[in-house]
């Protein structure tokens, strides 16, 4: 059986937040990288959304950076980062003085977005988004390539990379720009079309990176479940309805329709559960990816410390044996 793997991630999502509570949350995510790094957490995950009211992070690679300073050993990922919204040869530049920073343990997927009024604020074109991200991802790449862009990566010929979406398209778009792929969702389908369209263009697939099939989005760990969802639920709730409302094209990997906090409980997508209860789920395979989202939806500093210090104290030790 498969390893279960220990996942953070971060979006910074926290409707209503004033600066003050904002910043704490900011300096609290730091600290936890940090954390995380020192308790053999398997990876750091940040996202990238843009015009959203409830402050979803819009600069990922500025968190990256901060999260590479605290950490030493931990993988750090962005995903997905909206390529179209960027400059090429900056994006390059930045991109490669993070290498650098981090020693090459960022690694990135690519990814077009879902949201309109995200391309609207950069004077985008959303009609033509396709076939401006091959044209603006194969400069990146040529950048670098070339040599054009100083410095040169750290990792050679440039940090790990992978194409994300849920598409046709996308799975033959990542084999054509010779990425990694990277499907929003387990799919034999599209990993067929990635590694057939790759084949064809003469080179051997990369790594597909799929979801476990199943199992809970984001992971929770309280003393007394009750009592966590009595408090907190609606900070999950808030989280869970904000990607509700995004999902008018491609949508998120965070799929939960609930529209309260008893259905929340019962969907299963975000669990809250005991450290023992996880530990047995993990054993039987039932939970084979534990995601921890320490800030959900502007979760305070208690239980996002109670949780994932029992994660990282009580259930990761005890999984791993």
């Amino acid at each position: 059986m498969p390893r279960t793997q220990f996942a953070t991630r971060y979006d910074f999502r926290a409707p209503g937040a004033d600066p003050a509570a904002r910043q704490e949350i900011f300096a609290r995510a730091v600290e936890q990288a940090a954390y995380v790094d020192a308790h053999g957490m398997d990876a750091l995950m940040i996202s990238e959304h843009h015009a959203a009211d409830d402050g979803y992070l819009p600069s990922p690679l500025l968190v990256a950076s901060a999260f590479a300073a605290v950490t030493s050993t931990v993988p750090i990922t962005v995903s997905a980062l909206l390529v179209n919204l960027y400059e090429p040869v900056r994006l390059a530049e930045d991109i490669a003085v993070l290498d650098h920073l981090s020693r090459g343990r960022v690694a990135y997927t690519f990814g077009l977005g879902y949201r309109p009024v995200e391309y609207e604020l950069y004077g985008r074109s959303w009609s033509s988004r396709g076939a401006d991200i091959e044209d603006r991802i194969t400069a990146v790449l040529e950048a670098w390539r070339s040599g054009t862009t100083t410095p040169a990566p750290y990792s050679q010929p440039h940090p790990f990379l992978f194409y994300g979406g849920g598409s046709l398209a996308a799975a033959r778009r990542a084999a054509r720009l010779g990425l990694n792929f990277q499907p929003q969702h387990g799919s034999a389908e599209l990993k067929a079309a990635y590694e057939e369209t790759a084949r064809g263009a003469g080179r051997e697939p990369g790594f597909v990176l799929q979801a476990p099939d199943g199992g809970p989005a984001n992971v929770f760990v309280a003393a007394r479940p009750d009592e966590f969802w009595e408090r907190h639920g609606h900070h999950l709730l808030a989280d869970a309805t904000a990607y509700q409302e995004w999902h008018g094209e491609a949508g998120s990997y965070v799929v939960d329709h609930s529209r309260t906090v008893e259905e929340m409980r019962a969907a299963g997508v975000y669990l809250v559960v005991t450290a023992d209860d996880l530990v047995e789920r993990c054993r039987s395979g039932e939970v084979r990816l534990v995601t921890s989202h320490p800030a959900c939806g502007g979760l305070p500093a208690e239980p996002s410390w109670e949780s994932l210090r029992a994660v990282c104290e009580v259930v990761l030790p005890a999984v791993r044996g």
